[in-house]
């Protein structure tokens, strides 16, 4: 019987012992370096590859003939986009008018419309007329800068 509890007692201590171990590395203490910074890269080229993938995306291409609450994950990334677009120099204008049309589309709580049609599909429609205006002046920034 003494043969048992030991037995027990060295898996329970080895575990609590391993338990240990992994809560001190992730104490931040013992697992390296903390990164630093940790936003995107906002330059240019990178917004120019972002903005090429934003305009593929059917609620771009069709806004008017989409299903608005089926462009709330492209609405979505819309919004952190313009962060990125404020960034730019010559680009805070766009950003702003970006920023404001997915508002309007939030505000209009078009993630919930299932038909097509005011002020969702205008609210699509504006953003990508935006949408086009900024990747414009993008392109022409990392072709030219």
């Amino acid at each position: 019987m003494a043969i048992v509890d030991t037995r027990k007692n060295l898996v329970i201590g080895g575990a609590v012992s391993a338990l240990a171990l992994v809560l001190a590395a992730c104490s931040g203490q013992e697992a390296g370096p903390t990164p630093q910074g940790g936003g995107e890269a906002t330059g240019p080229d990178v917004l120019a590859i972002k903005l090429s993938a934003l305009t593929t995306d059917e609620c771009y291409l069709a806004p008017d003939q989409q299903v608005p609450q089926g462009c709330a994950k492209y609405i979505t990334e819309l919004g952190s986009t313009a962060g990125m677009v404020g960034q730019q120099p010559g680009l805070g204008t766009l950003a702003g008018q970006l920023s404001k049309g997915v508002e309007g589309y939030r505000s209009a709580h078009c993630d919930t419309v299932a038909t097509p049609g005011n002020p969702c599909s205008q609210a699509l429609s504006d953003i990508a007329g935006t949408l086009t205006s900024i990747k414009q002046k993008v392109d022409t920034q990392s072709t030219s800068g």
